[in-house]
């Protein structure tokens, strides 16, 4: 029964205990609690306040990425652009080009053919002729045989010599 009812002294002794430990550790252990607590409370605010600028700065990172890209999209549409119209004016420019040379080479060929087609025809006026005169030689021998026939061409001729 002790246990259940204290002494009025024990209880003082024990009041004195507690009120001497509380002014030692409110002198000594309650300031540096209390400023690592707040320090604790300061980290943790701080942490949060960049999360939240992270927070923001990957939200601007993701909306200028988002920019870059689309900038990126319609440069390339341009460079696209810009080679099909070169491909296209080259191809125009090198058809103009077999074109003119097509032209050439027919007109080259036109002109060929011509120049073959005269020489053809000197070539057969000259065979024309040296066949003539040969066949005019045979025969003016065959007539120029007989001394006969040589007086009588002879005054044909002066005949129509007479008569010019």
């Amino acid at each position: 029964m002790e246990l259940l009812l204290p002494e009025i002294g024990l209880v003082v002794f024990q009041t004195i205990a507690f009120l001497l430990l509380m002014f030692v550790l409110a002198k000594f252990a309650w300031k540096p609690i209390l400023a690592s607590i707040k320090e604790r409370e300061h980290t943790i605010d701080e942490a949060l306040n960049q999360a939240e600028l992270a927070k923001q700065e990957m939200v601007r990172l993701a909306a200028q990425n988002e920019e870059t890209l689309r900038e990126a999209r319609a440069e390339r549409d341009l460079i696209l652009k810009e080679a099909k119209t070169l491909k296209d004016a080259i191809v125009n420019e090198a058809k103009q080009q077999a074109h003119t040379e097509g032209a050439k080479l027919i007109e080259k060929a036109k002109i060929e053919i011509e120049n073959q087609k005269k020489a053809a025809l000197a070539e057969l006026k000259n065979q024309v002729s040296t066949l003539s005169i040969d066949i005019a030689e045979r025969v003016l021998r065959t007539q120029l045989a007989d001394k006969a026939k040589q007086q009588e061409l002879v005054a044909g001729l002066l005949k129509d010599v007479e008569l010019n």
